[in-house]
């Protein structure tokens, strides 16, 4: 099969103002972009997007211009109904047939091609395959307009917005977040567009339709068998003879293909059919196996499948990457939350919700790919894709095939816009419940042989109605293979003879469920037992009352950016802070601007629970010192959040999925990362906290506490316990060696008694390593900032006029446009003078980290030493010059001067463009940038190596800058 993507050269137009025919302007007069009122267009992509690319609205997620954007709700659907069209070359050879491909159009359409008029049916999750062999003109060059109209109810928002604006949205199959939620305002043209792949395919007489891949396990894992079944559609007038192939391999090292399995068997088509084929199964001994992230390896193999047909040859072939993996669930009999097990071992979840990459449906491979790998490097094992949002794309489940996110993936009901809100939304669901089975049945056929895709929920906070969940129960039933059974004692050849093969199924191999809140999930009985949303006390996170329930489908937070990213997506108006209303409570209310309002912001404080945590730091002074600030509590919230969780493993959480990861729009809360790709520095305390193996402080009790959730016992390791003080000497220290920790467990080891000693500090530096004795390989390393009850932060603000001499090595490869930076930072501020083992550790370098490839060091001796240089040194700026510019093969040393003892606080870097075009006030930041790590602390003596990863546009010359709290202006590298 020849597949051309459709993705360039569209043109679009408002339909109200094209007085053509779609025949005529696939025939007499095609349109162009240099022709009113033609524009380019935006494909795959949405009405709103191509609106914004050209200038004819403003960007709505800027400031407040979504507000002078026409809402559908107010134009009607005639506004947003456009035309969009483009152009294409395709001659096509004897007995060859053309399809032409939409993999998502929203709402419902009409297709003109060379003056021959296609009537698409409505849903925007359905593919839509059309065979246009007859209608393509006989020079190759054609002429496709398609008329894309809204969804039918496209509804209004309310004045008081709310969730889902008035529900109407909810009587279609599209996403219900378009209305409005409490974290994104309204999107104004509902999604409407051409907004996924466009493509045609040439293939001979017989096609090759939706095969189904399917692995079955048994002997423990060691036997493994591949089931694979196609649908193939000959389309010629004759029978075809055809020789159908599948064959299975492996991509070795140097473009080697290793070929695992190969299976030929010849059939008969009848012509003008449509018939199934199931091969013989395919045996597998001891596979590599897929795995999610931190358990193992995300193994892939290369399944291809072609059909050659007599008197033709090859007529059609499919490819699809494959992972040979089992998962199952259940409900857990000592937690009651639903437990996961991938190859057998039980896997604790924690993860996030998934809304969607971008509200406009810019959707790529490439933000895909940033977008999966950062959940990956937060060390996170499952995405959940809520149900007002997208059935996501085969690009979003690819990557995470590769970095091993597992994926909720749940259909488009949610309980605002089905059954409850204000005004009441529709109990029944859409209105047309044969489509939305339908487009839930298409999303299957596109998803299920992912091996990231774990399982199907019916919807957010609510089940389908009964006739549409009874019909995904049947059609999503288990195969025999899959339900609980003592697998190891079955085998394939006593069970073929009396079931399906398992590849028959539409699915057969994931779990059902039907609600978010249902069988495991929360009180399992569709309570509103998720949440809380809002900021909290760290320490609530570990106690016994916080959350009742075994797994906890939507925990929510704090998300506020950086200062750069409020800047970049503001006006002025919108840099101003909070206002700071102290009640007689003690709660401080928080006042925010209105374009923060707009944006979803939500407060740091929390009435009766929370006083402000923003103000434990004392007042901030403007837009940077608050988002700074603010950056503390995102890292300190978020790392008690999973650590919270983790310390129950087992005992009485199952798994936690915060919501949410991310915001589709420049939203101002629940995110580890803002729309333009810069992390908030939660995203470093969940890269730690949910580490495999993990040392943390329980914030309830002080004791000191080992996570294991990997397959192996750790032993012969011991645990530094080492305080440090504003001051930067080490009060308390303290050393347990010959430890073991078991297996997938959670193990208290001992007491943090510092608090409790003679004359403590009021705030304090704590600093845990976990390591292995025989070479002193830090395991885990976790640092915090503390003070003692009842007090606050406060003492951390002149503690930024500490000047704290820092000692930075950097080298640098690039590889086209994609620099990789690795700089070791060491403190190199006075030592305190106690013999103890802190300076003898260096970090264990795991499977986890390897795109980064980083050996931690903690030992100067191993440091390149730099050469000595016959020419003076001329700082920091350009020595980092002189390694972008092209010097190779070389180390560069820089030295911060300072000649204070402390800790080198909540140190930071980012990247940034130079220009001699620079305007002020422009944002320079080069996004995304992937980090190590990032937001880190070093104690006197310690160093640390930080890789910094990112892609350059031709002609930019990249700098890197280091802040940090105890500096009075950030450092710069170039």
């Amino acid at each position: 099969m020849v597949k051309k993507l459709l993705d360039d050269g569209w043109v679009a137009a408002r339909s109200t103002d094209v007085q053509l025919t779609g025949v005529e302007l696939t025939t007499t007069h095609p349109p162009s972009s240099n022709t009113s009122p033609w524009i380019t267009a935006v494909v795959p992509g949405t009405v709103l997007a191509t609106l914004v690319k050209n200038k004819l609205v403003p960007d709505p997620f800027y400031g407040l211009n979504n507000e002078a954007i026409m809402d559908i709700g107010d134009s009607g659907r005639d506004y947003y109904t456009f035309w969009f069209s483009t152009t294409f070359e395709c001659t096509l050879s004897s007995n060859e047939y053309v399809d032409l491909n939409f993999r998502g159009i929203n709402y419902s359409a009409e297709v003109y091609l060379n003056g021959h008029e296609i009537v698409l049916p409505k849903g925007m999750f359905r593919r839509h395959s059309i065979d246009v062999t007859d209608f393509l003109n006989s020079d190759g060059h054609n002429v496709l307009a398609v008329l894309v109209h809204p969804p039918d109810h496209p509804g209004k928002i309310p004045p008081q917005g709310g969730q889902g604006g008035d529900h109407e949205i909810g009587k279609d199959v599209a996403t219900q977040y378009v209305q409005g939620w409490d974290w994104m305002a309204p999107i104004r043209d509902r999604n409407t567009g051409i907004w996924d792949e466009v493509s045609i395919t040439v293939a001979g007489p017989v096609k090759i339709v939706d095969p189904h891949l399917v692995s079955s396990f048994f002997d423990g894992y060691k036997r493994v068998y591949l089931h694979a079944t196609t649908d193939l559609v000959n389309r010629s007038d004759k029978a075809a003879d055809c020789s159908l192939s599948v064959q299975v391999s492996t991509e070795l090292e140097g473009n080697t293909v290793l070929v695992e399995n190969l299976q030929t068997k010849q059939l008969s088509v009848p012509a003008k059919s449509h018939v199934q084929f199931t091969f013989p199964e395919l045996f597998f001994y001891k596979p590599n196996l897929w795995w999610p992230n931190g358990m193992g390896k995300q193994s892939l193999y290369n399944v291809d499948i072609t059909v050659n047909v007599d008197g033709y040859g090859e007529s059609d072939a499919w490819s699809h990457h494959f992972g040979f993996r089992k998962i199952h669930s259940e409900i857990d009999s000592v937690t009651g939350g639903r437990l996961f097990k991938v190859n057998g071992e039980p896997i604790f979840i924690r993860g996030g919700n998934w809304i969607l990459s971008d509200g406009l449906l810019r959707l790529s491979k490439k933000r895909y790919k940033t977008d999966i790998k950062f959940h990956a490097d937060m060390n996170f094992n499952m995405l959940r894709c809520w149900g007002g949002g997208l059935a996501e794309r085969p690009d979003f489940y690819h990557y995470c095939d590769i970095y091993g996110l597992l994926v909720w993936q749940e259909f488009w009901i949610t309980g605002d816009v089905d059954g409850r809100g204000d005004p009441i939304s529709n109990p029944d669901g859409p209105l047309d419940h044969e489509l939305f089975l339908y487009c839930a049945r298409d999303t299957v056929k596109l998803l299920r042989n992912h091996p990231s895709l774990a399982l199907w929920v019916g919807g957010n906070e609510q089940t389908p109605p009964n006739d549409i969940n009874e019909a995904l129960t049947n059609d999503l039933k288990l195969h025999p293979f899959f339900l609980k059974v003592n697998e190891t004692n079955k085998s394939t050849e006593e069970t073929s003879l009396t079931i399906m093969d398992p590849s028959q199924y539409l699915d057969g191999t994931r779990v059902y469920i039907k609600g978010s809140l249902w069988e495991g999930f929360a009180d399992s009985q569709g309570g509103w037992t998720d949440g809380p949303y809002e900021i909290q006390n760290p320490e609530d996170f570990f106690k016994d009352d916080y959350y009742n329930y075994g797994f906890n489908p939507e925990v929510g937070n704090v998300g506020m950016p950086v200062a750069a990213t409020i800047r970049a997506t503001m006006p002025p108006e919108g840099w101003e802070i909070p206002l700071f209303n102290k009640l007689p409570s003690g709660y401080v209310q928080e006042v925010p601007n209105p374009i923060w309002v707009y944006h979803k912001y939500i407060p740091y404080s929390k009435p009766d629970l929370v006083h402000d945590q923003i103000l434990l730091y004392g007042k901030p002074k403007d837009l940077d010192d608050f988002c700074l600030k603010a950056q503390l509590v995102n890292y300190f919230q978020y790392r008690a959040l999973l650590e919270g969780w983790t310390s129950r493993m087992w005992t009485k959480y199952t798994g936690v999925l915060i919501w949410k990861t991310q915001n589709p729009w420049t939203g101002l809360r629940g995110q580890f990362y803002d729309h333009l790709h810069d992390q908030t520095a939660g995203f470093y305390g969940c890269r730690h906290a949910a580490e495999p193996i993990h040392i943390q402080l329980n914030l309830a009790t002080y004791f000191i506490e080992v996570v294991n959730t990997t397959s192996d016992e750790l032993s012969d390791v011991a645990i530094e316990v080492s305080v440090w003080d504003l001051e930067g000497t080490c009060p308390y220290y303290e050393v347990t060696e010959n430890l073991s920790v078991p297996s997938k467990k959670t193990v208290t080891m001992s007491e943090m008694k510092y608090p409790k000693s003679t004359d403590p500090k009021p705030v304090y530096f704590l600093l845990l390593k976990l390591y292995n004795m025989s070479d002193f390989r830090i395991i885990s390393r976790n640092f915090y900032w503390l003070h003692l009850p009842d007090a606050d932060y406060k003492l951390l603000e002149p503690y930024r006029k500490k000047k704290i001499p820092l000692k930075m090595t950097s080298d640098i490869t690039i590889s086209g446009s994609t620099y990789k930076v690795r700089v070791n930072v060491k403190n190199t501020s006075k030592k305190p003078d106690n013999n103890n083992s802190l300076y003898m550790n260096n970090f264990v370098k795991r499977y986890d980290d390897s795109d980064f490839d980083i050996d931690f060091d903690l030992t100067s001796s191993d440091i390149t030493k730099p050469k000595p240089k016959p020419k003076p040194e001329t700082g920091l700026l350009q020595k980092f010059y002189n390694r972008f510019s092209g010097v190779e093969n070389d180390s560069r040393v820089s030295e911060v001067n300072g000649t204070e003892a402390g800790v080198a606080f909540f140190l930071n870097f980012s990247v940034h463009s130079t220009s001699q075009d620079y305007k002020k006030g422009e944002d320079t930041r080069i996004l995304p940038v992937h980090y190590s790590d990032n937001y880190f602390s070093l104690v006197p003596g310690e160093e640390m190596a930080v890789t910094i990863s990112f892609e350059v546009s031709k002609g930019v010359t990249p700098r890197v800058s280091l802040h940090g709290w105890n500096f009075d202006s950030p450092h710069t590298a170039h």
